[in-house]
């Protein structure tokens, strides 16, 4: 219980009351700061049992299934039994892993009604979460005090990895894959009409489109190109280190999810193996809605394994999922020396049968922290030590690129975007 306005100048009556009976000498005027006193006890028993019998409920009306790292809307709705409004306090609550403003807000209920308010949170993690039990505080409808509950909350939190959204605006993609990923050939799929050209076959001619236009007009057909991806992602102890308001797996979970969803549309087969200290699940290659959903489906129960990652165990496992020439995307930490060679020895491998494409997380703060001015002495040393771990993230990218890999290196912010640009580019020159 928390006193509320009314109630505190009640007490200061009571208290000035009794300080004057008490100067005055009077033994009558004396016994007046019982009055206000009373009245306060009264009120406050009053108010405890309209609070009892208010009996409110809160729902959440959320999602049941919440993109990782996407803000969503929620809204608190309290319901109450009283046939007259009632003022509440509400604390909005959940799991350390949904991030919300949790500052307290006041909402009023009219008789036998329902009030609500909203929230924006993000979710940080991949899991499931239940809802934890909520503290409210009703009014007392005397304005005396603020009466605590705690409300439990059904239901749970299911978050998976991210999708594509808009794929045609993304920097990289400009236009609809399904365009851009064709290339002349002899496929079955027209490309696109054009003037005939001498040594065209006469098997490109559109007849119809000549004889409409009175001239020859040819045909380009699209070549099929369809590749294997396999998707690695590292869940070992590293990957639980801060990746923006993420941490590294959940942000290398929304890549591989969102690069499945972009190969399967392009009708490239996606694999996927996750590991840590071995091999913790794996996917062969397929294509389709059906492989993408499996990938994501393995993604969705991905943790941080506490745990040093063993790459070349993964390696070994990818080799024996794809028969053919594939694409590997490595979704791994790159700012461990003591890593690097490891990585290195799983790379090896896999070259030169696969292409290798190794992404790793940078720091904005320390690069930030590289570039400012030093105010104090130890300015000096944060700089040099933050220089000094940009510059082995470098030579890490270095060493993998002189191997034949691919490597990128971004900050959280503009990691997706370079990894699904990266397979974009790789793709139209025909690297894999």
């Amino acid at each position: 219980m928390a006193l509320r306005q009314n109630a505190l100048i009640l007490l200061l009556l009571t208290a000035l009351v009794g300080i004057a009976g008490d100067w005055s000498g009077e033994f009558e005027l004396a016994r007046f700061w019982y009055l206000p006193a009373a009245l306060l006890l009264l009120g406050l028993a009053y108010e405890r049992w309209i609070a009892t019998r208010a009996e409110p409920g809160l729902e959440i009306d959320a999602p049941g299934r919440w993109f990782l790292g996407r803000a969503t809307t929620i809204r608190f709705l309290i319901a109450h039994r009283l046939a007259r409004a009632l003022t509440f306090e509400v604390a909005p609550g959940g799991a350390p892993e949904i991030s919300m403003d949790r500052s307290i807000r006041t909402i009023s209920a009219a008789a036998d009604s329902a009030a609500a308010t909203a929230a924006v949170a993000t979710a940080r993690r991949l899991g499931v979460y239940p809802w934890h039990a909520m503290r409210i505080r009703i009014g007392g409808v005397l304005g005396l005090a603020w009466w605590p509950q705690v409300l439990k909350v059904a239901g749970e939190i299911r978050v998976v990895p991210e999708i594509l959204r808009e794929p045609d605006r993304m920097p990289g993609i400009g236009r609809m894959a399904g365009v851009e990923g064709q290339r002349m050939g002899s496929g079955a799929e027209v490309l696109q009409l054009r003037e005939y050209q001498q040594g065209d076959p006469p098997r490109a001619i559109d007849w119809k489109a000549s004889a409409r236009s009175r001239r020859l007009i040819s045909r380009d057909f699209s070549e099929d190109q369809q590749l294997d991806i396999v998707l690695a992602v590292d869940a070992g102890r590293a990957s639980g280190l801060a990746a923006g308001e993420m941490d590294r797996l959940a942000l290398y979970a929304n890549i591989a999810a969102r690069l499945a969803q972009r190969a399967a549309s392009l009708d490239d087969r996606v694999g996927l193996v996750v590991y840590a200290e071995r091999p913790l699940a794996s996917l062969a290659p397929s294509h389709g809605e059906a492989a993408v959903a499996r990938v994501r489906a393995v993604l969705s129960d991905m943790s941080v394994q506490a745990v040093d990652s063993n790459p070349a165990l993964a390696a070994v496992r990818i080799r024996s999922l794809a028969r053919q020439r594939s694409l590997v995307v490595l979704l791994t930490d790159l700012d461990d020396a003591s890593m690097a060679g490891e990585l290195r020895s799983a790379l090896r491998l896999l070259l030169p049968k696969h292409l290798p494409f190794v992404a790793g997380v940078a720091s904005p703060r320390v690069q930030a922290l590289g570039s400012a001015r030093a105010s104090y002495e130890l300015d000096v040393y944060r700089s040099l030590a933050a220089q000094e771990y940009s510059n082995t993230l470098r030579q890490n990218v270095m060493s993998l690129r002189a191997l034949g890999a691919a490597a990128v290196l971004a900050t959280p912010e503009r990691l997706d975007e370079a990894v699904l640009d990266a397979y974009w580019t790789m793709r139209q020159r025909r690297r894999i």
